[in-house]
């Protein structure tokens, strides 16, 4: 493994409250920065250590996996020992013969999205555009004096179409809506919402971006990628309490899930203001390894960067960057042509060396660098970004990333490894797509497509995660398509390219001590070790016995630091 990166004391340095209201000063309303001058009371620390006994304990460290039935955790909130000799004066609480594991970190996720959708239409079980529309009729009913109606989830490879304005026009044509696809790379208004973008035939598709017509010309209502901002640039803007809402619905969504720790993949202006406040007054149960977008990485430059706020609750320390958009709304980037739109080989988002100025830009301003790569195209312009740019690049490696890797050219698979890339990949993007991908590539280009396997036996560092929203937040769903390569029905048999499957270790490595190292956290999170923060589940079954079906496992317990952020069963 890569040895790990310490930074120099000044690069640890948090930025005041004051310094941090000057540099997003004009980004915030004056009623944000009163709530960011407030200061509520944190927990009290801790005065007792803590011995979590009588466990069936799992944890994958550097040598390997190690089983323990005790923890021994100190007045900090850290793991003092695993299975210790002497154990007084420690108060004990009894595991009762429960599975436990590391706290699980989901290595791209994206909360605020995730906190909306809570709150907003939720087309995720949608099966059809009828069944669409009656969700947004309902929705619409039950908020009637809200002036824009906003939600996600549809996804027309399921419905066999696109959906339309006209379509949303039949149960709501007096206010605009706007609907993410499941992906978020493409979404959908209704006549309002174009009227107002001001949206016509005449309207030309911006760089990097469609608007979706129909034979004459017309807009059809889709708009896929930068696109997208022709309408969201009027979408109003939520306030600093909307983004505290939106993360304390996650994190308790997130925490009942398993989650400890998420690496939140795109974090703009207000947001981190949001986070800063929230780790500051002790209100986190989550810790979150914040991507900066590139708005705020423009507007804030490496005066932003610190490892840790909170002892670990908030860490920023990553830009992320765009090389193009989705498989499934014809927005990643290929070499060759889609084989089901022959026309199409996707869309990038910047030109190849548009991409390697921003990384550029990124690194040497002390930054890790994190690509979403989808297409075989999208990863050849990061792997090469990345090949020009940290050849020149002084100061230590930052373990850059590639975000999701989803479909490379074979010869481009050990390159990661070569440049100590991390692949950072969704295991559930497999079995959601598996009906789709060929269809999108044909069968020669799978070959190097969610190829996790090949990626690891180049020796490549892979961490994992979900997506979420775009696919399940459960790591243990994450972890079923992982080991099995099927979905929750057990579909296909024998698992969609088995030959990529993780085993059961590979995978809960992933989610655990190599997304901690990934995010430059490995010496304080990722395992049950002793010096480490104690972020641990208790969970219902036995994820190493070969009867267990993963997506089943629930969890019972979530302890971040030590505590009991959420119990969730009966031990």
């Amino acid at each position: 493994m890569t040895p790990a990166l310490h930074p120099h004391p000044h690069e640890r340095a948090q930025l005041s409250r004051n310094q941090f209201l000057r540099l997003t000063g004009a980004a915030l309303t004056a009623t944000s920065a009163a709530a960011l001058t407030a200061c509520s009371v944190p927990d009290p620390p801790r005065t007792e250590r803590v011995l979590l006994d009588r466990v069936r304990g799992y944890t994958c460290t550097t040598n390997g996996l190690r089983r323990f039935s005790s923890v021994l955790i100190d007045a900090s909130g850290r793991v003092e020992a695993l299975d210790p000799a002497s154990t007084a004066g420690a108060r004990r609480i009894d595991g009762r013969g429960r599975v436990c594991l590391p706290g699980l970190h989901d290595a791209h996720g994206h909360i605020w999205n995730f906190g909306a959708a809570l709150t907003q239409i939720n087309l995720a079980g949608a099966q059809s555009v009828d069944d669409a529309l009656r969700l947004i009729a309902a929705y619409a009913l039950e908020h009637r004096n809200q002036p824009w109606l906003l939600g996600r989830g549809w996804n027309d490879v399921l419905w066999g179409r696109l959906p339309t304005a006209s379509d949303i026009d039949q149960v709501v044509d007096d206010r605009p809506v706007w609907l993410l696809r499941v992906d978020s790379h493409a979404g959908v208004g209704n006549t309002a919402a174009l009227r107002l973008a001001g949206i016509t035939t005449s309207t030309p598709d911006p760089a990097g971006g469609q608007i979706v017509r129909d034979h004459d010309g017309r807009p059809i209502g889709v708009l896929v990628d930068t696109a997208k901002r022709l309408i969201e640039q009027h979408v109003p803007v939520p306030t600093l309490t909307d983004y505290e809402d939106r993360l304390h619905a996650a994190q308790r969504k997130l925490n009942a899930a398993g989650l400890t720790s998420v690496s939140e993949a795109s974090t703009g202006p207000d947001q981190i203001a949001a986070l800063y406040d929230l780790a500051n007054t002790g209100r986190m149960t989550l810790r979150i390894n914040a991507f900066l977008n590139w708005q705020a990485f423009v507007e804030f430059g490496r005066q932003a960067r610190t490892d840790s706020i909170a002892d670990d609750m908030l860490r920023v320390r990553t830009v992320k960057l765009f090389a193009d958009g989705a498989l499934g709304s014809y927005g990643a980037a290929l070499l060759e042509p889609y084989t089901d739109r022959p026309e199409s080989r996707g869309l990038p988002q910047l030109q190849p060396a548009e991409l390697t100025a921003q990384v550029r830009q990124v690194v040497s301003a002390g930054y890790q660098t994190a690509i979403h790569a989808i297409g075989d195209y999208g990863n050849r312009m990061a792997l090469d970004a990345y090949t020009t740019v940290l050849a020149s690049a002084r100061g230590p490696r930052l373990r850059h990333r590639i975000e999701h890797a989803q479909v490379l050219a074979p010869a481009d698979l050990p390159r990661l490894a070569q440049l100590g890339l991390i692949a950072s990949m969704q295991p559930s993007h497999a079995t959601d797509d598996m009906n789709m991908a060929e269809t999108r590539i044909g069968p020669t280009r799978l070959a190097g497509a969610y190829a996790w396997r090949s990626l690891l036996d180049h020796g490549t560092i892979l961490a994992a995660g979900s997506d979420f929203p775009v696919s399940s937040y459960r790591p243990f769903d994450g972890i079923h398509a992982a080991v099995t390569r099927t979905d929750r029905d057990g579909q296909p048999i024998g698992g969609w390219h088995r030959e990529q499957a993780l085993t059961m270790v590979e995978a809960l490595r992933a989610y655990t001590l190599y997304a901690a190292y990934a995010s430059h956290q490995e010496r304080n999170l990722g395992s049950i070790e002793p010096g480490k923060h104690a972020d641990l589940v208790l969970v219902d079954q036995d994820p190493f016995s070969p009867q267990t079906a993963l997506w089943r496992t629930e969890v019972l317990q979530t302890w971040v630091g030590g505590k009991c952020v959420g119990d969730y069963g009966q031990l």
